[in-house]
């Protein structure tokens, strides 16, 4: 398989990890470069700036979050110590089986139940935070284990809410535990997949993405909880599977997961929370609305966290973020959509530069205008001098 088609010199390590047969950065697209001081050094400036979410290192540096219940003035811890159940022992006693993070991650990945891969992905977490466990190294499967339900489909069979036989709040929110239950398995598998290249990536990237894993099994937890509060299960609905097939494009290159799962599954995420806070609302459920909120406002973390791993992969490969971004996007064929909470975009660090079609067009009409203005002021100058030139000879 191929690797970068441009030459390094810097990041030795980098060099060494491109030898791996299994290579995590690969481009086949041209791209403007960073470090270059040829055309538009301007444009390459403006597009590595970005601004990161303002809590990012707190989110980072933040105890392990317990509060896997929903109470009825919001998260809670699910049970004491001494209340473990059977399951709560089985699944430490999995867990302890593994002797790193990257077996954990593969650990989770193999489990079928949703519940108990829930379960797992928070004990795996948690492991890694207070036990000080190595990185490790280990193979992800091809594809998560998945229960017999929900059935998978494609989007066009899953029906309409009016047919689904849910009422209107469970529907939702089995789609959201869908989304959920997938994001857990995509953060692990980014987790397992790239733990070979840990001395190029360093252990902060991982650390970041089981701390993402360990966010979205409690954000299932929650879903899980609220439907069966309704009188419904995860799996009493079809669910499609584009979500993973996102994840499976993206298996050879880590910029391009990047690029689709946080930058643009999950940021989606942030533009379609609000809408579904706001139908819930008019639903009725307040209670349901309020976890949905709740996640919405945890998914700017991990948005956040994709755009400074994104930017920091960019700089080791002298790439400008902006253009790979779109170069990404276009030769894993992944589509970009809106409509846009730019808001929250704004929080969560991502440049409107980079998705926002219509910025887009502006900044490329300006570039185009500037070169315009450059070549006029250079022909203004050269007829200057030859009207000089004309002058003094006469």
């Amino acid at each position: 398989m191929q690797c970068l088609k441009f030459r390094f010199v810097l990041f030795p390590s980098l060099q060494r990890s491109l030898r791996s047969p299994r290579p995590c950065f690969r481009f086949k697209t041209k791209s403007k470069c960073c470090f270059s001081s040829s055309s538009s050094s301007s444009s390459s400036s403006a597009s590595l700036q970005y601004t990161a979410w303002s809590g990012l290192q707190t989110w980072r540096e933040g105890p392990v979050n317990g509060d896997r219940s929903w109470g009825p003035n919001g998260p809670e811890p699910l049970l004491l110590q001494s209340q473990l159940s059977a399951a709560d022992a089985y699944d430490c006693q999995m867990a302890s089986s593994a002797s790193s993070l990257a077996e954990l991650g593969a650990l989770v990945l193999s489990t079928s139940d949703p519940l108990t891969k829930s379960r797992l992905s928070h004990l795996a977490y948690s492991r890694w935070r207070l036990e000080n466990l190595p990185l490790g190294v280990a193979e992800p499967p091809s594809r998560p284990a998945r229960p017999p339900k929900p059935e998978l489909v494609s989007p066009k069979e899953i029906p309409a809410p009016k047919n689904s036989g849910l009422p209107l709040n469970a529907y939702m929110l089995h789609n959201l535990a869908h989304v959920e239950l997938n994001a857990i398995d995509l953060a692990w598998d980014t987790v397992v997949r790239f733990s070979p290249f840990s001395e190029t990536l360093g252990e902060g990237f991982f650390a970041d993405f089981a701390h993402v894993a360990d966010d979205e099994s409690r954000h299932f937890a929650w879903c899980s909880q609220r439907l069966a509060e309704l009188g419904f299960k995860y799996g009493d609905l079809p669910a499609h599977n584009l979500l993973w097939r996102e994840c499976e494009k993206t298996s050879d290159n880590v910029a391009a997961r990047l690029a689709a799962i946080p930058l643009v599954q999950e940021a989606r995420g942030l533009d379609a929370g609000p809408r579904l806070v706001q139908r819930l609302v008019g639903f009725g459920d307040l209670r349901t609305s309020s976890i949905v909120a709740r996640i919405a406002d945890e998914e700017v973390a991990h948005v956040a966290v994709g755009v400074d791993w994104f930017v920091d992969v960019c700089q080791k490969l002298g790439r400008v973020p902006c253009f790979t971004f779109k170069d990404l996007l276009k030769e894993y064929n992944v589509e970009l959509k809106g409509p846009f909470n730019y808001s929250a975009r704004d929080i969560a660090g991502i440049p409107r530069d980079w998705y926002d079609v219509s910025s887009t067009t502006k900044h490329d009409k300006n570039e185009q205008l500037s070169a315009v203005y450059e070549r006029l002021a250079s022909i203004i100058s050269m007829e200057s001098e030859n009207s000089s030139l004309n002058t003094s000879s006469e």
